[in-house]
């Protein structure tokens, strides 16, 4: 009687175990398997957040896999994320990326680096021949041959912005769309545009060879709200996806405010033990030193807030351009259920 009662209970126990078994595994399985997306993105201080997220493993704890992608101009990463390319794109607001998203193809989900007094992020440069002749400040840029990546790009609307302080034409300016940073430089450095718009990661080898002139920073002469998280529709219909992503890039908003940020001091960051570990995932992202990054770091919202009254000043000026189409407006680019507006 005792073995038999033996050999029920063992016989009980390892049904038990099976059952454990067929019931544990898939939910370990499910909540494993991390969700994956690829975002675009330029090597740029910018973008210091989504580098930050990356490195420390901050979306890997909100359950993602995330693939970055890297380009060379704002626009082409708007196409991108609309083609599918990639699921999700961090870069400058662009007349491109309105039009595309005029057409419901993407939404603005979120904020992401803005032009800032105190925080040096895009420059006008002038090259070597035209400072000798005389193009001393931003505002001698009227009548000036000037390089930008693209024709409506956040480059021209900065330039937008200078012709309308100062009140020259921006019809007197010739702009020269080179499509691509490395373009830009490369005709400041060899002489066949007069002045540039770059961003100081990209100038700064070309100041530190002596091959081109600071003139001032937009951020102090136009601040206004340079870039943005976007996602296409098609990613937006995955709500664990989107929710991810912007709960991992407000913890990298976060920290990189409160440690970076808070100790700029004359548009440079302290290299201390504090700051250093942040610093040196930027430098690695952007493949600048050290030394370089400490004096171009981006401002951004500490909780990813977007300026949604100057993006619809953007699209207003950019209409009246020419560049974007009549029945684009803010709200319906913007995904309201997830953007915290400023």
């Amino acid at each position: 009687m005792q073995r038999s009662r033996s050999r029920l209970a063992a016989m009980l126990l390892a049904s038990l175990l099976a059952l454990a078994a067929t019931v544990v595994a898939p939910t370990a399985g499910v909540c494993e398997q991390a969700l994956k997306a690829k975002v675009g993105v330029l090597r740029l201080s910018s973008s210091a957040p989504v580098f930050i997220a990356q490195d420390k493993g901050y979306f890997r704890d909100a359950g993602l896999e995330i693939e970055l992608k890297f380009f060379d101009a704002a626009q082409p990463i708007a196409v991108a994320t609309t083609s599918g390319d990639v699921d999700f794109g961090i870069t400058a607001f662009t007349a491109g990326l309105y039009n595309l998203a005029g057409k419901g193809t993407l939404k603005v989900i979120g904020g992401m680096s803005r032009e800032k007094a105190g925080y040096p992020l895009i420059g006008y440069f002038a090259s070597n021949n035209a400072y000798a002749a005389g193009l001393k400040t931003p505002r001698d840029l009227a009548g000036k041959r000037v390089a930008v990546t693209q024709t409506g790009s956040s480059f021209h609307y900065s330039l937008g912005l200078l012709a309308d302080k100062y009140g020259f034409k921006l019809g007197d300016v010739k702009i020269v769309p080179l499509q691509s940073l490395s373009n830009a430089a490369a005709a400041l450095k060899g002489e066949t545009v007069d002045a540039a718009l770059l961003p100081v990661s990209t100038a700064r080898k070309l100041m530190d060879d002596g091959g081109a002139k600071l003139l001032g920073w937009v951020g102090d002469e136009t601040p206004w709200q340079l870039g943005a998280v976007f996602a296409s529709t098609r990613t937006l219909a995955d709500k664990p996806l989107v929710t991810r992503l912007l709960a991992a890039l407000a913890r990298a908003d976060r920290e990189y405010h409160d440690v970076i940020l808070a100790a700029i001091s004359d548009g440079k960051v302290p290299l201390n033990e504090k700051t250093r570990p942040l610093l040196e995932i930027i430098a690695k992202y952007t493949n600048l030193p050290v030394e370089q990054v400490i004096g171009n770091c981006a401002y951004i919202d500490p909780d990813g807030k977007l300026d949604v009254g100057n993006v619809a000043n953007q699209i207003a000026w950019l209409q009246q351009q020419g560049f974007v189409d009549k029945g684009v407006t803010a709200d319906e680019i913007i995904a309201k259920e997830y953007v915290k507006p400023d």
